[in-house]
């Protein structure tokens, strides 16, 4: 979908040639005197409207304007989750309409919401036809965000534009059938990456895995066909001095279970399982967009959990990358064995933090549901950040615990450390298994089991937690200095 920024004053809105205008109403609000806020008078008057937020009205070519299509939206207060309910019903509104181009007003306060407005559009006109010929794309091809003064939101313009390209691709591999989304195509997905300035990628193959012995990743993917990947992204915008910021993203692009196999029912939802993986990818794209004065590595381990002649079974022991023994009781916690090596090979970057992002655990569904990602941190720094890009960008999470206590239930007698513990507390104890490989830099563990995508009829990539990331990464950006201004001394 593309983009355009346009400035677009309230008596211009009325003359506008568009397929579609779209009108923001909070509550209380009145715009200047014209035929738009007439129409709007006379609909709230009768009845027929409320700036209630999702609230939404059609009119096909209202007399007077030269727009083919007016949609009226409440917005209630004018919150960011306000702008986005109502962004989500006018799109939903036009889809069966023959609307390819679409004006967002974001007159006033609203202007400040356009990131918002932007990512609402494009998640609502999103459609996925990779495997799906049958499918009609969208016909909306460009949303025009028009506010009263382009020149002062090119920021946020900007950020608008690598966060939809960023959301776009992670939801787009992880919507990919596993064997549409093998950890090969998904090494080929980061080499195209690297197409983009500033951006190089490395793939490892199983010798060079083994040859760093990251022995855990390794016994994850004894068992399938398809073979292991270790992708290595490499985003160079800041100086060469500059520590990185390490994102690792869990890509285990189909999981069985292994011999500790899954029930049958839902299983064909588990090509999700490479969503963190998605989400690093998404982010890398989202910065050949944005350019920002950083320095980001993204790590991805990338296999498949397979039951099979050579698989990992419970009870065997294997060695990390650094050096600790893990006894396997459960290979169904295979996230953790692959993450674990992965995080040992981010300490080479020497990072001034590390964040993995995993569909790690059902029990972090079970206690956050669906709207927050579950967010475990050894740094309060980290974790205050990461907690405020969430709430500007809508892409929630919650800071969860990490009491030493946890860490009982994870020892072994024939290991360092076993994969899980009991069923108590499953998405901590999980975080507590990695957080033992985390201990040379700040870290940061964002579980998106809830988040990253949707079951039933939305079934679905969110994207999730691109927005998130690219907010928190924007916010490392060293400001410019500001040449000091000459004085003049009497």
């Amino acid at each position: 979908m593309n983009l355009e920024l346009q400035s677009l004053s309230w008596a211009q809105a009325a003359t506008l040639k568009t397929d579609a205008l779209v009108v923001f109403v909070g509550q209380g609000a009145r715009h200047e005197a014209g035929l738009i806020d007439s129409i709007l008078a006379q609909a709230e008057k009768s009845g027929d409207f409320s700036p209630a937020a999702g609230q939404c009205m059609l009119w096909w070519k209202p007399p007077g304007l030269r727009t083919q299509r007016l949609v009226m939206v409440g917005v209630g207060e004018g919150r960011a989750q306000d702008v986005r309910q109502g962004v989500t019903a006018a799109m939903n509104a036009l889809k069966k309409s023959k609307t390819e181009v679409v004006t967002l007003c974001l007159h006033g306060g609203l202007s400040a919401h356009l990131v918002i407005a932007a990512q609402a559009a494009a998640d609502a006109s999103y459609v996925y036809t990779a495997t799906k010929p049958s499918a009609k794309a969208s016909l909306v091809g460009k949303v025009v965000l028009a506010v009263d003064n382009a020149n002062h939101a090119k920021t946020n313009f900007a950020m608008a534009q690598a966060q939809v390209a960023g959301v776009a691709l992670a939801r787009e591999w992880g919507n990919r059938p596993a064997n549409h989304a093998t950890p090969n195509h998904l090494a080929l997905a980061a080499k195209q990456l690297a197409k983009h300035a500033r951006i190089t990628c490395e793939v490892l193959g199983p010798k060079e895995v083994q040859r760093l012995g990251m022995g855990s990743f390794a016994a994850v993917a004894q068992a399938s066909e398809q073979p292991l990947r270790f992708i290595v992204l490499q985003y160079k915008g800041g100086a060469a001095s500059q520590a990185p910021v390490v994102l690792v993203g869990k890509g285990i692009t189909f999981d069985t279970g292994g011999i500790s196999l899954k029930p049958g029912p839902g299983m064909d939802e588990m090509k999700f399982d490479m969503c963190g993986a998605a989400s690093v990818l998404g982010t890398f794209e989202a910065l050949a967009h944005l350019k920002p004065a950083l320095n980001v590595v993204g790590l991805i381990p990338a296999c498949e959990n397979m039951p099979g002649g050579k698989a990992l079974k419970p009870g065997d022991v294997v060695t990390s990358m650094s050096g600790q023994t893990i006894e396997i009781l459960n290979t169904d916690a295979e996230g953790r064995l692959i993450l674990c090596d992965a995080l040992t090979y981010a300490k080479r970057f020497k990072p001034r933090a590390v964040i993995d992002i995993a569909t790690l655990t059902g029990a972090c569904v079970i206690a956050l549901g669906h709207l927050r990602s579950g967010l475990y941190a050894t740094d309060e720094l980290l974790a205050d950040q990461l907690l405020a890009a969430g709430d500007k960008t809508l892409d929630l999470c919650w800071r969860m615990p990490l009491d030493e206590e946890y860490a009982e239930g994870l020892k072994s007698n024939f290991a360092d450390v076993a994969n899980v513990a009991d069923r108590a507390a499953g998405s901590v104890t999980a975080a507590k298994f990695l957080q033992r490989f985390a201990k040379d830099f700040p870290w940061a563990h964002l579980d998106i089991a809830g988040s990253a995508w949707k079951s039933g009829a939305a079934k679905g990539a969110t994207g999730r937690p691109v927005p998130s990331l690219l907010a928190y990464l924007s916010s490392l950006v060293p400001e410019r200095p500001t040449s000091a201004k000459k004085t003049t001394r009497a």
